[in-house]
């Protein structure tokens, strides 16, 4: 029996007990499921998706020539050759129906993860009153930024499975109109994390038009959009229209540019939105040191570093296929920097972790912890485990023959 939009969500009031859970961070989960062991091996950490390639050459002595800087208060919007070389890397990299316009339709981040939070609450009050309790919708599993967002906002957060079914993206056609028409904002991640899939043209062109008739906001997070090792991801912007409304799309430099303590990023998209939101974050949001904005400015100027950061990658991922193969149900992922791997035949989530861990020393993430459970109690991550592909290749390689010798029984 198929089924319905109703039983593919759940709010925060259901399933309590794996609601409270998952609110909580999933590294702190983690440490303290593998409290009780130590690892069989020198210990190789997969869980944090980190990455641990070299920060660019450029970083200090722009830092250095800009450290005066540091003795004043950073506006919130961002400094003006901020706005425009986000503004230009954008609507160069991506199918923009226009160029957007640094002065209304980029905002400043102190990392895309505060300005994900943020966003929710700004979208609860941007958006005009819903037919009912106000809802934001997200994938699960989820970043928990989201389900942060939507619980600050004073929303319900309305869960949609993302499994091999639906190709890891959630599924437009189980939103039923009474859903629709109390949401206030939709968070998309394409490059999904965890499971690397990637939306299409067509697939954004749909969330635009649910956006558009039931008026709520797309808050459209991309930071992973850099990672790939085939065909480039797109963006949520270039679905958007020439007035880019009802949608906003983040960046970060921590993935693209390997500079994750830097907590850089930007919001672009929906000028009237980034206005009220400008407002919000002025008041309430972290500012952004201007040494850092400068760096970034240089960043999203050069794509040397880039296509450098991407090939290290796929060293990595050919590895991955000639080590993992079709265990797991390993395919490689089209976007981002892990994979999700299916050990539901090993145990589950929780205990293939601790065995890794155990007799491995790897450190990976059970996939459950991740994501919350639905209506019907199930969990889209359960029996799935994380793996961030963050150390050097030969350290990576290491880590992917132990796991398939702790879990099969074979070295890869």
């Amino acid at each position: 029996m198929a089924m319905t939009a109703s039983s593919r969500t759940a709010s925060l009031a259901g399933a309590q007990d794996g609601a409270q859970a998952s609110e909580r961070s999933p590294f702190a989960r983690l440490t303290e499921l593998l409290a009780p062991h130590k690892p069989g091996k020198p210990l190789i950490n997969l869980s944090l998706g980190e990455p641990q390639h070299p920060v660019p050459g450029f970083v200090g002595p722009i830092l250095a020539k800009h450290i005066n800087d540091f003795g004043r208060y950073p506006i919130a919007r961002g400094i003006e050759p901020f706005r425009q070389a986000a503004a230009a890397w954008a609507s160069r990299r991506f199918s923009l129906p226009r160029a957007l316009d640094p002065e209304t339709e980029i905002l400043v981040l102190n990392g895309s993860r505060e300005g994900l939070f943020f966003a929710g609450i700004a979208a609860a009050r941007y958006a005009a009153p819903r037919k009912g309790a106000p809802a934001i919708l997200m994938p699960n599993p989820f970043y928990p930024a989201y389900a942060a967002g939507a619980r600050a906002a004073g929303c319900e957060a309305v869960f949609l499975p993302t499994t091999r079914d639906n190709g890891f993206l959630p599924d437009l056609d189980a939103l039923s109109a009474e859903t629709l028409d109390r949401t206030v904002a939709f968070y998309l991640a394409s490059p999904a994390n965890p499971q690397g899939s990637v939306a299409s043209p067509s697939y954004f062109d749909r969330v635009k038009q649910l956006a558009d008739r039931h008026g709520f906001i797309v808050l459209s997070d991309e930071c992973y959009s850099e990672i790939y090792t085939q065909s480039a991801p797109g963006s949520m912007l270039a679905s958007a229209g020439n007035d880019f409304a009802n949608v906003v799309a983040f960046q970060s430099l921590s993935k693209r540019s390997n500079l994750p303590g830097m907590r850089v990023g930007f919001v672009a998209g929906d000028r009237n939105f980034l206005a009220r939101f400008h407002e919000l974050r002025n008041v309430a949001a972290p500012q952004v040191p201007v040494p850092l904005q400068h760096v970034a400015v240089a960043a999203y100027s050069d794509e040397t570093h880039v296509d450098e950061n991407r090939r290290l990658y796929r060293i990595k991922f050919d590895l991955a296929d000639q080590i993992l193969g079709n265990r797991f149900n390993y395919r490689r992922p089209a976007g981002g920097f892990c994979i999700w791997l299916d050990v539901s035949a090993h145990g589950g989530d929780e205990a293939a972790a601790v065995k890794l861990f155990r007799d491995g020393g790897v450190r990976v993430v059970p996939g459950s912890y991740l994501a919350r459970p639905q209506a019907d109690g199930s969990n889209p991550g359960a029996g799935y485990i994380r793996v961030a592909m963050v150390q050097d290749s030969e350290t990576t390689a290491e880590a992917l023959h132990r796991m398939v010798e702790v879990l099969n029984g074979t070295r890869g």
